[in-house]
C-alpha cells in the first residue's frame, strides 16, 4: 500500500528509471525470420511476435514508473503524493474548508474517486484519515470529526460515519491556485482538469514528512518544525551558497508530533547532507516514588509511530518470559490527549537499570532511518539533502509568485483599461448616451469610432444600464484607476527583478511562521546514543541535597523552596518515616562532586545529579540503593569536593570530640565500595567533615551553647587509617552539634536552636584557644529556645538560609532578616514551630555564580 512505512531504502539510478528507451534499446527490435529467440520481437505476415523477456521488461518498467510517479512518491515541491493532492484539491474546489461546516467523508471520497483517483474508496479514505491524525502529521492538513482512529492502531470508523473539512495549514498549500500559478492536466477520463502540483506556500515535504514504498525504492522523511523550516528557507534565500552547518543552526532536527527525545550527532548531519542517515528516538520518562516507597517508571512522550498498547503487551511478554524482573504491572493512564504510561516496579528494584532494559528491549527507543527520496520536476526520483530540498522549494515558489504576479498584472491592466474607457464615457456622457440611443445595431462601432475606444471598452459601456452610466462618480473611478496604476507599477517592478520575487517569498513565509509557528515538541540531543557521557545530558541547576537520620536522600531544585520572612511556618519539605528527621541540608550544583562520609568512618563519592531528584513532599531514596554501604552503616556528613584544591585537607570531627586532618589528595581515587577515612574508637562515630586549606581556624560547638575556636595547624596531617586527637572536652550531658571552618576573621556564625530561634554572631567574639578546651558561650540556652542544633560559619556572600524541621517543614529566609547579636544572647524567632516539632538542620544558600565553581 502506498502509505506503508518504508522498509526498503535501496536506491535506483534515476536516469535508468526515467527513460524507458534506455531499457528497450538493449534488446534488438527484430531478428531474422524464423528466429524464435525468447527475448526477441519479430514481424511475420504483419503479425508481431513478442518475446516474453522483452514484453515483461517493457511492461514492468511502465508499471514501475506508474507506481513511482502516480502513486507512491511525493513531489518535492508540495510534499504530496497524487492521492493527497487530489483530496485537498477536491475539498478546496468544493469549498469544504473553514468556516464551512464539515461534510461527510463518504462525499469527499466519492468526489475524489469519481473525478480524479480511480483506485478504490478504501485507499482514498485511509489517505484522508492520515492527513487528519495529529499523532502522524506534525501539522494536520485535514480537520476530522468523529472516530479517526488512535495512535494505538485502532481503525477509524467507516467513512459514512465521519466528517471532515480542510485544515488551515492544508488550505495554505492551495493558496492562489485559482490565479494560474500551476499547470493543470486532464484527469483519467479527460472530463476534468487537475493540478500537476499545488502552489504550496510552505515546504510541506519537510513540514509533515512522507513515507512510501515504490517499486525498487522507498521514501522516509521525518516531520519538522514550521518556524525552523521558515528560518532556514529565508537564510538560504539570503545566501544561496549557505553551508549545511549554517542551515542546521535553524533546522535543529526532526520534530515529531509525539515529541520524545531525538539523538542526532554525525548520522543526523549525514542525513541532511546526503539524504540518507538515521537518528535514535527515545521516550521521555520520569521515575516517580509511590507512597509505599516503591517506584514507577512513567512515560509521558513516546517515539514516533509507537503504539502504547503494543508497548504494554511487550512489557508483559518480557515479564512472563523472565527476560525482565522487578516489574509488577504496566498500564496506560493516558487521558485528554496527554500520554501517561505507568510501569510499576516491585520492591528493591533499581529504576534506572530497568529503564535501560526497557530502552533496549521495547519500542521506548527506536531508530528513524532517513531516505529523503522525492520526485524532482514531477518525474525524476532523486535522493535529496536538506539544502537541495529547500532549493527546489524556493525554485517552485519563484515560479508560483511569478505566475501569480503575471496573472494579477493582467487582471489589473484589464480593469484599468475598462476604467479608462468609463472615464472617457464620463467626460462625454451626453454624447455617449445619444450615440447609444440612436444606434441599435452598431452602437459599439459608433462608440469606438467617435471616442477612440477599444472593443472591450465599448462593450463594457454598453453592458451598463443607462441609469448607472449617468450615475457614475468621477472621484471613485479616478481613485480606483490611481490605485490600479500603483498596483501595476508594483507588479511590474516585481516581475522585472528576481530579488523582488524572493523578497515576496520571504515576507509570505515569515507571515505564515507568525500565524502557524509553534514550539518544538521533540528535544534534540546532538550526540549519538552510547557515544556521550550521562553527565552531558544532565542540565546544570542549583539544587538542595537533603539527608535524613534514617539515611534517605533526595535532590530538590533550589527554586522549590519558597522564600519567606523570618517567623513563618514554612512549607512541607519532606515526608519522613516516623521518628526520622532531617539530618543535613547541602546546596550544590547538579554537576558538583559530593563526598559522603559514614558513621563508621568510610567515604564514598558521586555526582550530585546521581542523587535522585524528587518533589519537596517525597520521602527520598534510601542511601543503600545508591552506595555500597554495610547494613548498619549510615551517612553522617556530605560535602562538596573541590573548593580547597588538590593541596587542601579534609578536617573531621566525631561525636565524642575527636578530630583529624588528612590531605585531600589521599581521597582522589574513591572506589565504588568506599575508602576508610578515619579509624574510630568503639562507640564513637564520624559526624562532621569539612574541606580546609591548612591555614584555617576551626570552630566546634555543643548543644549546651559552648564553642571553641583553634587553628588547624595544631593538628598534624594524618593518614587515612589514623584515629585522630582530642578536639574539645565535653561537660556532662553535653554533646557536639557542629564543626565548621573559619575562612575569614570577619566572618559570622549562624546559631540556631531547636525551637526555631537563631542569630548571627561575629567569629571575632571567639578568640583562638588551644584545642581540647571546653570553649566559651556561643548562645544563651533556655527552655524557650531549646538546645542548640546547628552552628555554621557564614560565607560573606551568603544570602539565604534554608531550615528544616523534624516533621519535614521547610523555610527559606534571607540572611538580612537574621540580626547580628552578642555571644550570650538567645536570638530571635526565625521559624515558628508546631507543637512537638523542632529544627533538625540548616543549609546555607550562596549566590548562583558562587555555586558554579568547577569541582
Amino acid at each position: 500500500m502506498e502509505d506503508d512505512k518504508s522498509k526498503n531504502n535501496q536506491n535506483v539510478d534515476p536516469e535508468e528509471l526515467s527513460s524507458e528507451d534506455r531499457k528497450l534499446e538493449r534488446a534488438p527490435s527484430s531478428v531474422s525470420e524464423g528466429d524464435d529467440s525468447e527475448g526477441s520481437n519479430t514481424i511475420v505476415d504483419g503479425i508481431e511476435r513478442r518475446g516474453v523477456e522483452n514484453t515483461m521488461e517493457e511492461y514492468f518498467l511502465k508499471y514501475s514508473m506508474s507506481v513511482i510517479i502516480d502513486r507512491a512518491l511525493p513531489d518535492v515541491r508540495d510534499g504530496l503524493k497524487p492521492v493527497n493532492r487530489r483530496i485537498l484539491y477536491t475539498m478546496n474546489k468544493n469549498g469544504w474548508k473553514a468556516p464551512h461546516a464539515t461534510v461527510k467523508s463518504a462525499r469527499i471520497v466519492g468526489d475524489v474517486m469519481g473525478k480524479y483517483h480511480p483506485h478504490g474508496d478504501s485507499s482514498i479514505y485511509m489517505a484522508m484519515v492520515n492527513l487528519a491524525q495529529p499523532w502522524k502529521m506534525r501539522y494536520t492538513l485535514i480537520e476530522g470529526q468523529g472516530n479517526f482512529g488512535s495512535m494505538d492502531g485502532d481503525e477509524p470508523a467507516a467513512y459514512r460515519y465521519t466528517e471532515a473539512r480542510m485544515d488551515k495549514v492544508g488550505a495554505e498549500l492551495l493558496t492562489d491556485i485559482e490565479k494560474d500559478t500551476v499547470d493543470f492536466r486532464d484527469n483519467f477520463d479527460g472530463t476534468e482538469q487537475e493540478p500537476v502540483v499545488l502552489p504550496a506556500a510552505l515546504p510541506n515535504i519537510l513540514l509533515n514528512g512522507q513515507m512510501g514504498i515504490a517499486v525498487g525504492m522507498a521514501t522516509n522523511i521525518p516531520p519538522h518544525n514550521l518556524g525552523e523550516l521558515v528560518d532556514a528557507t529565508v537564510a538560504q534565500i539570503d545566501n544561496p551558497e549557505i553551508a549545511l552547518d549554517e542551515l542546521m543552526k535553524y533546522v535543529k532536527g526532526p520534530d515529531f508530533p509525539t515529541g520524545a527525545e531525538v539523538y542526532g550527532g554525525a548520522p543526523m548531519r549525514q542525513a541532511y547532507a546526503t539524504g540518507k542517515g538515521s537518528v535514535v528516538i527515545r521516550a521521555v520518562t520520569n521515575i516517580e516514588e509511590r507512597k509505599n516507597g516503591r517506584y514507577n517508571i512513567v512515560v509521558t512522550e513516546v517515539p514516533y509511530g509507537m503504539s502504547k498498547e503494543g508497548f504494554i503487551e511487550k512489557v508483559r511478554e518480557l515479564v512472563l518470559s523472565k527476560k525482565l524482573d522487578h516489574i509488577a504491572d504496566a498500564r496506560d493512564e493516558s487521558a485528554r490527549g496527554k500520554i501517561r504510561i505507568v510501569v510499576e516496579l516491585k520492591k528493591d528494584a533499581f529504576p534506572k537499570k530497568i529503564l535501560n532494559q526497557l530502552y533496549k528491549m521495547t519500542g521506548l527507543q527506536t531508530a528513524f532511518h532517513y531516505n529523503m527520496l522525492a520526485l524532482v520536476d514531477g518525474v525524476q526520483p532523486r535522493i535529496l539533502g536538506l539544502k537541495e530540498i529547500l532549493g527546489e522549494f524556493i525554485k517552485h515558489r519563484q515560479k508560483v509568485v511569478r505566475r501569480r504576479t503575471e496573472f494579477e498584472l493582467k487582471k489589473a491592466k484589464e480593469r484599468a483599461h475598462i476604467l479608462e474607457g468609463l472615464k472617457i464615457a464620463l467626460d462625454n456622457i451626453d454624447e455617449v448616451i445619444k450615440v447609444i440611443r440612436s444606434s441599435y445595431d452598431d452602437a459599439d462601432k459608433q462608440l469606438m469610432s467617435k471616442f477612440g475606444l477599444s472593443e472591450i471598452q465599448a462593450n463594457a459601456i454598453l453592458q451598463m444600464q443607462l441609469r448607472r452610466l449617468q450615475g457614475l462618480e468621477r472621484d471613485k473611478i479616478e481613485e480606483e484607476l490611481k490605485q490600479l496604476h500603483e498596483l501595476i507599477a508594483t507588479l511590474e517592478a516585481i516581475l522585472a527583478d528576481e530579488n523582488e520575487i524572493l523578497r515576496v517569498i520571504k515576507e509570505e513565509l515569515i507571515a505564515l511562521k507568525d500565524k502557524y509557528g509553534d514550539k518544538r515538541r521533540s528535544k534534540i540531543i546532538n550526540h549519538e546514543v552510547g557515544k556521550f557521557s550521562e553527565e552531558e545530558l544532565i542540565p546544570e541547576e542549583e539544587s538542595v541535597i537533603l539527608l535524613t537520620s534514617e539515611n534517605y536522600m533526595k535532590r530538590v531544585p533550589q527554586t522549590d523552596f519558597r522564600k519567606q520572612n523570618r517567623g513563618g511556618k514554612g512549607k512541607r519539605g519532606m515526608t519522613t518515616k516516623e521518628e526520622d528527621v532531617i539530618a543535613q541540608i547541602l546546596t550544590a550544583n547538579s554537576h558538583d562532586f559530593l563526598l559522603f562520609f559514614t558513621n563508621q568512618g568510610r567515604l564514598f563519592r558521586m555526582k550530585a545529579y546521581e542523587v535522585p531528584q524528587a518533589s519537596l513532599a517525597a520521602k527520598g531514596t534510601a542511601a543503600v540503593n545508591m552506595l555500597n554501604m554495610h547494613p548498619e552503616e549510615k551517612i553522617t556528613a556530605i560535602i562538596k569536593q573541590g573548593d580547597a584544591g588538590a593541596n587542601g585537607y579534609l578536617f573531621m570531627a566525631t561525636k565524642k570530640g575527636t578530630i583529624k586532618k588528612s590531605a585531600i589528595k589521599d581521597f582522589f581515587n574513591v572506589r565504588s565500595n568506599g575508602l576508610i577515612a578515619i579509624k574510630l574508637d568503639e562507640g564513637d562515630e564520624l559526624k562532621w567533615v569539612q574541606e580546609t586549606t591548612g591555614e584555617n581556624d576551626i570552630v566546634i560547638s555543643t548543644s549546651a551553647g559552648q564553642a571553641t575556636r583553634f587553628n588547624e595547624k595544631e593538628v598534624r596531617a594524618m593518614g587515612r587509617a589514623a584515629m585522630g586527637v582530642r578536639g574539645m572536652r565535653l561537660r556532662p550531658k553535653d554533646e557536639i552539634v557542629g564543626m565548621d571552618v573559619v575562612t575569614d576573621p570577619k566572618q559570622k556564625l549562624i546559631v540556631v536552636s531547636a525551637n526555631g530561634y537563631g542569630k548571627a554572631t561575629l567569629v571575632s567574639n571567639f578568640p583562638p584557644h588551644k584545642r581540647g578546651g571546653v570553649g566559651i558561650k556561643v548562645a544563651a540556652v533556655t527552655e524557650k529556645t531549646g538546645p542548640i542544633v546547628a552552628v555554621h560559619t557564614l560565607d560573606p556572600l551568603a544570602k539565604e538560609v534554608i531550615m528544616m524541621s523534624t516533621k519535614g517543614q521547610a523555610i527559606r529566609v534571607a540572611m538580612k532578616e537574621i540580626p547580628t547579636l552578642g555571644r550570650a544572647t538567645q536570638g530571635v524567632r526565625i521559624m515558628k514551630m508546631s507543637e512537638g516539632d523542632s529544627v533538625a538542620s540548616i543549609g546555607i544558600v550562596l549566590p548562583e555564580e558562587e555555586q558554579d565553581k568547577p569541582a
